[in-house]
Protein backbone atom coordinates (compact mmCIF):
# COMPACT_ATOMS: atom_id res chain seq x y z
CA UNK A 1 0.00 0.00 0.00
CA UNK A 2 1.21 3.50 -0.63
CA UNK A 3 2.47 5.73 1.99
CA UNK A 4 0.57 8.56 0.26
CA UNK A 5 -2.16 9.35 -1.52
CA UNK A 6 -2.92 12.01 -4.42
CA UNK A 7 -5.86 13.48 -5.92
CA UNK A 8 -5.48 16.10 -8.45
CA UNK A 9 -8.03 18.39 -9.51
CA UNK A 10 -8.05 19.03 -13.23
CA UNK A 11 -10.45 21.02 -15.21
CA UNK A 12 -8.70 22.32 -18.76
CA UNK A 13 -5.75 21.81 -17.28
CA UNK A 14 -3.68 20.15 -20.09
CA UNK A 15 -1.07 23.22 -20.43
CA UNK A 16 -0.31 23.26 -16.12
CA UNK A 17 -0.77 19.38 -15.42
CA UNK A 18 2.19 18.04 -16.70
CA UNK A 19 4.67 20.63 -14.38
CA UNK A 20 1.95 19.87 -11.24
CA UNK A 21 2.53 16.39 -11.75
CA UNK A 22 6.07 16.79 -12.13
CA UNK A 23 5.88 18.37 -8.84
CA UNK A 24 3.72 15.99 -6.78
CA UNK A 25 6.07 13.30 -7.90
CA UNK A 26 8.84 15.13 -6.46
CA UNK A 27 7.25 16.13 -2.88
CA UNK A 28 5.68 12.64 -2.88
CA UNK A 29 7.95 9.70 -4.41
CA UNK A 30 6.07 6.51 -4.64
CA UNK A 31 2.71 7.91 -4.14
CA UNK A 32 -0.26 6.74 -6.10
CA UNK A 33 -1.27 9.95 -8.29
CA UNK A 34 -4.99 10.14 -9.71
CA UNK A 35 -6.19 13.17 -12.14
CA UNK A 36 -10.18 13.96 -11.65
CA UNK A 37 -10.83 15.09 -14.81
CA UNK A 38 -14.08 17.07 -14.57
CA UNK A 39 -15.08 16.26 -18.08
CA UNK A 40 -12.22 18.71 -19.85
CA UNK A 41 -12.67 19.78 -23.51
CA UNK A 42 -8.69 20.02 -23.74
CA UNK A 43 -6.31 16.90 -23.94
CA UNK A 44 -6.39 17.10 -19.99
CA UNK A 45 -6.80 13.57 -20.00
CA UNK A 46 -4.29 12.23 -22.20
CA UNK A 47 -1.99 14.32 -20.49
CA UNK A 48 -2.76 13.04 -17.39
CA UNK A 49 -2.39 9.20 -18.89
CA UNK A 50 0.87 10.65 -20.49
CA UNK A 51 2.24 11.47 -17.25
CA UNK A 52 2.02 8.45 -15.83
CA UNK A 53 -1.63 9.37 -13.24
CA UNK A 54 -4.68 7.54 -12.64
CA UNK A 55 -7.11 9.05 -14.80
CA UNK A 56 -10.82 9.52 -13.26
CA UNK A 57 -12.72 11.34 -16.00
CA UNK A 58 -16.55 12.73 -15.50
CA UNK A 59 -18.07 12.14 -18.42
CA UNK A 60 -19.50 15.33 -18.42
CA UNK A 61 -18.64 18.65 -16.24
CA UNK A 62 -19.99 17.85 -13.24
CA UNK A 63 -17.83 20.33 -10.80
CA UNK A 64 -15.30 20.11 -9.14
CA UNK A 65 -16.97 18.77 -5.55
CA UNK A 66 -18.56 15.35 -8.02
CA UNK A 67 -15.56 14.75 -10.28
CA UNK A 68 -13.58 14.71 -7.11
CA UNK A 69 -15.71 12.32 -5.35
CA UNK A 70 -15.79 10.17 -8.34
CA UNK A 71 -11.73 9.63 -7.84
CA UNK A 72 -12.17 9.47 -3.89
CA UNK A 73 -14.27 7.04 -4.22
CA UNK A 74 -11.93 4.77 -6.17
CA UNK A 75 -9.96 4.98 -3.31
CA UNK A 76 -12.29 4.63 -0.48
CA UNK A 77 -11.61 1.06 0.55
CA UNK A 78 -7.75 2.26 1.30
CA UNK A 79 -9.04 4.85 4.51
CA UNK A 80 -10.49 1.16 5.69
CA UNK A 81 -7.41 -0.23 5.93
CA UNK A 82 -5.36 -0.85 9.40
CA UNK A 83 -2.52 1.50 7.99
CA UNK A 84 -3.97 4.01 5.69
CA UNK A 85 -2.38 6.20 3.53
CA UNK A 86 -2.48 10.23 3.95
CA UNK A 87 -4.52 11.25 1.41
CA UNK A 88 -3.27 14.64 -0.53
CA UNK A 89 -5.82 16.72 -2.82
CA UNK A 90 -4.66 19.44 -4.84
CA UNK A 91 -4.99 21.35 -7.61
CA UNK A 92 -4.11 21.41 -11.29
CA UNK A 93 -2.69 24.72 -11.37
CA UNK A 94 -0.44 24.35 -8.79
CA UNK A 95 2.33 24.04 -11.71
CA UNK A 96 6.35 23.83 -9.74
CA UNK A 97 4.58 24.97 -6.33
CA UNK A 98 3.07 21.55 -6.07
CA UNK A 99 6.48 20.27 -4.91
CA UNK A 100 5.95 22.57 -1.42
CA UNK A 101 3.01 20.55 -0.61
CA UNK A 102 5.20 17.60 1.45
CA UNK A 103 4.57 19.43 5.54
CA UNK A 104 0.81 18.93 4.46
CA UNK A 105 0.95 15.19 4.65
CA UNK A 106 4.11 15.63 7.24
CA UNK A 107 1.40 17.12 9.36
CA UNK A 108 -1.12 14.70 9.25
CA UNK A 109 1.37 11.72 9.45
CA UNK A 110 3.08 13.21 12.61
CA UNK A 111 -0.53 13.26 14.39
CA UNK A 112 -0.73 17.25 14.37
CA UNK A 113 -3.47 17.59 12.47
CA UNK A 114 -5.97 15.22 10.85
CA UNK A 115 -7.27 17.69 8.42
CA UNK A 116 -3.76 19.91 7.17
CA UNK A 117 -5.26 22.92 4.76
CA UNK A 118 -2.72 24.99 3.15
CA UNK A 119 -2.62 28.95 3.31
CA UNK A 120 -1.03 30.54 0.73
CA UNK A 121 1.44 32.46 1.66
CA UNK A 122 1.24 35.37 -0.90
CA UNK A 123 -1.86 36.13 -1.62
CA UNK A 124 -2.42 36.52 -5.86
CA UNK A 125 -5.71 37.96 -7.39
CA UNK A 126 -9.04 37.70 -5.72
CA UNK A 127 -11.91 40.04 -5.63
CA UNK A 128 -13.76 41.86 -2.75
CA UNK A 129 -13.87 38.94 -0.31
CA UNK A 130 -17.28 38.48 -0.46
CA UNK A 131 -17.38 34.25 -1.07
CA UNK A 132 -14.27 33.57 0.91
CA UNK A 133 -15.59 35.53 3.77
CA UNK A 134 -18.68 33.60 3.64
CA UNK A 135 -17.30 30.51 3.35
CA UNK A 136 -15.23 31.51 6.47
CA UNK A 137 -18.36 32.50 8.22
CA UNK A 138 -20.30 29.31 7.59
CA UNK A 139 -17.55 27.11 8.91
CA UNK A 140 -17.21 29.44 11.86
CA UNK A 141 -21.44 29.74 12.35
CA UNK A 142 -21.53 26.12 12.08
CA UNK A 143 -18.46 24.34 13.18
CA UNK A 144 -16.69 27.07 15.70
CA UNK A 145 -13.80 27.19 13.41
CA UNK A 146 -11.78 29.99 12.73
CA UNK A 147 -9.70 29.51 9.68
CA UNK A 148 -7.76 32.25 7.03
CA UNK A 149 -8.29 29.82 3.70
CA UNK A 150 -11.58 27.96 4.18
CA UNK A 151 -11.37 27.10 0.19
CA UNK A 152 -8.13 26.30 -0.28
CA UNK A 153 -7.67 22.95 -2.40
CA UNK A 154 -4.86 21.78 -1.02
CA UNK A 155 -5.10 19.73 2.22
CA UNK A 156 -4.11 16.45 3.70
CA UNK A 157 -6.28 14.12 5.30
CA UNK A 158 -5.65 11.16 7.88
CA UNK A 159 -7.84 7.98 6.66
CA UNK A 160 -10.13 8.14 9.30
CA UNK A 161 -11.37 11.24 7.72
CA UNK A 162 -12.05 10.54 3.98
CA UNK A 163 -15.14 8.36 4.73
CA UNK A 164 -16.96 11.64 6.71
CA UNK A 165 -16.47 14.05 4.08
CA UNK A 166 -17.23 12.17 1.23
CA UNK A 167 -19.05 12.38 -0.79
CA UNK A 168 -17.38 15.79 -0.84
CA UNK A 169 -20.21 18.52 -1.66
CA UNK A 170 -21.40 19.59 -5.15
CA UNK A 171 -19.17 22.01 -7.09
CA UNK A 172 -17.54 24.64 -5.21
CA UNK A 173 -18.87 23.66 -2.19
CA UNK A 174 -16.50 21.35 -1.81
CA UNK A 175 -14.14 22.45 0.89
CA UNK A 176 -16.26 24.54 3.00
CA UNK A 177 -18.28 21.12 3.54
CA UNK A 178 -15.19 19.16 4.15
CA UNK A 179 -14.18 22.03 7.45
CA UNK A 180 -17.47 21.93 8.59
CA UNK A 181 -17.59 17.91 8.35
CA UNK A 182 -14.45 17.15 9.69
CA UNK A 183 -14.73 19.70 12.61
CA UNK A 184 -18.00 18.06 14.07
CA UNK A 185 -16.97 14.92 13.30
CA UNK A 186 -14.17 15.94 16.15
CA UNK A 187 -11.25 15.86 13.68
CA UNK A 188 -8.55 18.19 14.57
CA UNK A 189 -8.30 20.89 11.71
CA UNK A 190 -5.71 23.68 11.34
CA UNK A 191 -3.75 25.11 8.28
CA UNK A 192 -0.13 25.27 7.66
CA UNK A 193 1.31 28.48 5.79
CA UNK A 194 3.26 27.14 2.07
CA UNK A 195 4.73 29.14 -0.80
CA UNK A 196 2.37 27.90 -3.17
CA UNK A 197 0.80 29.41 -6.33
CA UNK A 198 -1.97 29.10 -9.01
CA UNK A 199 -3.77 30.38 -11.96
CA UNK A 200 -5.80 32.71 -9.67
CA UNK A 201 -9.22 35.33 -11.08
CA UNK A 202 -8.55 38.96 -10.64
CA UNK A 203 -11.45 42.11 -10.81
CA UNK A 204 -12.46 40.86 -14.15
CA UNK A 205 -16.09 39.86 -15.71
CA UNK A 206 -14.98 36.68 -15.73
CA UNK A 207 -13.81 36.39 -12.15
CA UNK A 208 -16.79 37.85 -10.60
CA UNK A 209 -19.05 35.20 -12.26
CA UNK A 210 -16.66 32.43 -11.06
CA UNK A 211 -16.67 34.12 -7.40
CA UNK A 212 -20.75 34.78 -7.76
CA UNK A 213 -20.41 31.03 -8.48
CA UNK A 214 -18.50 30.16 -5.10
CA UNK A 215 -20.92 31.73 -3.08
CA UNK A 216 -23.83 30.36 -4.59
CA UNK A 217 -22.32 26.84 -3.47
CA UNK A 218 -21.30 27.93 0.02
CA UNK A 219 -24.78 29.45 0.62
CA UNK A 220 -25.99 25.63 -0.92
CA UNK A 221 -23.17 24.19 1.97
CA UNK A 222 -25.00 26.46 4.48
CA UNK A 223 -28.49 25.64 4.04
CA UNK A 224 -27.66 21.97 3.93
CA UNK A 225 -26.17 21.94 7.66
CA UNK A 226 -27.08 24.40 9.72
Amino acid sequence: MPETVVIVSAYQEAERLPTTLGAVRQAFPGARVLVADDGSRDSTSHVALQEGAELVRAPSTIGKGGAMTLAAERVLPLALEPDPPVFVLCDGDLGESARELAPLAAAVRDGELDLAIARFRVKVGGGFGLAVGFSRWTTRRLAGLELAAPISGQRALRGEVLPVVVPFAPKFGMETAMNVDAARAGFRVGEIELDLAHRATGRTLRGFVHRARQLKDFARVYLARR
